[in-house]
């Protein structure tokens, strides 16, 4: 073992590290998904109809916003493992790669999603719901391409562990979506009410906002350092070759794991407005929760990522166990703030007494699985680190698709009158893929860390 290894306090010093490198992203994390909260909020009180509008369209949405933001996120270890090497001067045209792909994937899914409708009404999903969700959909999705601009700029940043100006601007883009929503849905101003449709307008126009925010910040920054901005450069095959092979299992992860709690979504929806309003509550309480272990995950891929770099992969072996220790430790002070909480924070959401005894109704199950869920991202996030996607891919989805829905599939779709368990069948299912992802995601980074630490240890 390295001396490195054996240092005294070395553990507590590594945390302190990855800590303040996580604040900010934990920050960002949690504004960004504020204002999914506002939406949610805002909608509900509307009425169910809007809500499921806007719970149905995110569902199509947010996943494939991910599965194209994971692509581009492979810039992240990238750039922290050039960072921990010196070599800045390669980081730029990296860069300039992502952004050629975020144009052309971003405009290709914009189409794609303002002409989902037949999707929905494919699944089932009553026709007045479906135009809501689409009226959503629609204006919201005119913001993709920015929005993916804006990742580009963001995973930049945290690449060469700056974190700070993804904290800024979610924050104030989050300030900002608030009057914007309340403007676009209920009207004013010489504006006419426009519901869910306004809430997607609002979302758009945050967007645009976002990345341009994050323009001047490389543009005006000591990123500028890397000369992002200064020179053309044409789109370049084999760099976005490079980008493909690793940036596409981070996304199809983020997407397998965003998917299956999509889908879900969308099968719930057959259940009626009440009963997608309740899901979408509480899918929003976790996924608020979810933020912090988020945030700690993409520091701990940028911190992993560095060590590896700097030849250090004893370091980088530390740093993931104590993000996946201390994202349980969190877990559980969220968990019982939420069973103490939670019914309070329902009602915020809606007034309606039967989705606030749906959502209730779900507390339990729904705070069961955080810890899993928080070990995972962070096994996810240090393996990244490493460079090591592909096989965390197929871990996902053999834990999300072929074990985890089928489970939630039988139960909640009621194959079997006794098993018949509705909403709460697909939640369980939600949790049992989770723990199931965790496990296996755990078990793989340990021999990769361990693995890249004897190589080192031999090569001494």
């Amino acid at each position: 073992m390295s001396q490195d290894a054996n240092k005294p306090g070395a553990n507590r010093a590594e945390l302190s590290h990855l800590i303040r490198l996580a604040m900010p992203l934990v920050a960002a994390q949690l504004a960004q998904m504020g204002m999914g909260v506002t939406d949610t909020i805002m909608a509900g009180r509307v009425g169910a109809l809007e809500l499921a509008g806007v719970a149905l369209g995110g569902a199509v949405l947010w996943p494939s916003l991910m599965l194209v933001s994971g692509v581009v996120m492979s810039t992240t270890p990238i750039i922290a493992q050039f960072n921990g090497a010196g070599r800045d001067s390669e980081v730029g045209e990296i860069t300039r790669q992502a952004l050629w792909i975020v144009l052309v994937l971003g405009a290709l899914l914009t189409l794609a999603l303002q002409n989902a409708g037949p999707v929905y009404l494919a699944l089932g999903i009553e026709a007045d719901i479906v135009d809501v969700t689409m009226g959503y959909l629609s204006a919201a999705s005119w913001g993709i391409v920015p929005v993916l601009g804006y990742f580009a700029l963001r995973y930049l940043c945290e690449g060469l562990s700056w974190t700070k100006p993804a904290m800024l601007i979610a924050v104030l883009a989050l300030l900002l979506k608030i009057p914007l929503n309340y403007w676009f849905i209920f009207g004013g101003w010489g504006l006419d009410p426009m519901g869910a449709e306004g809430c997607g307008w609002a979302t758009a126009l945050v967007m645009l906002l976002e990345m341009l925010a994050m323009i001047c910040v490389v543009s005006l920054s000591r990123i500028k350092r890397v000369g992002l901005f200064h020179r053309y450069s044409a789109p370049h095959l084999p760099q976005i070759g490079t980008l493909f092979r690793l940036g596409v299992p981070i996304g199809m992860a983020v997407f397998v794991e965003f998917g299956f709690f999509s889908v879900v979504t969308l099968l719930i929806g057959r259940l009626g407005p009440e009963t997608v309003a309740a899901h979408q509550i509480i899918n929003n309480m976790s996924g608020l929760i979810f933020m912090v272990p988020l945030g700690l995950g993409m520091a701990t891929s940028i911190r992993v990522g560095f060590n590896i770099g700097a030849g250090r992969p004893h370091a980088a072996r530390r740093v993931g166990w104590l993000a996946m220790a201390s994202s349980a430790g969190l877990a559980i002070v969220c968990i019982a703030l939420l069973l103490v909480a939670g019914p309070w924070l329902i009602g915020l959401y809606t007034e309606q007494a039967q989705v606030i005894g749906i959502a209730t109704s779900l507390l339990g199950i729904v705070a069961c699985f955080l810890i899993f869920d928080g070990v995972q991202v962070n096994a996810m996030g240090a393996l990244r680190g490493f460079k090591d996607t592909k096989v965390p891919f197929f871990i996902a989805f053999s834990c999300y698709w072929l074990f985890g829905f089928p489970i939630a599939w039988v139960l909640g779709f009621g194959f079997f009158p006794e098993l018949d368990l509705g909403v709460l069948g697909y939640w369980i299912g939600l949790a049992l893929g989770l723990v199931a992802a965790s496990a296996a995601l755990g078990l793989r980074f340990h021999r990769i860390s361990q693995l890249a630490a004897d190589i080192t240890v031999a090569g001494v």
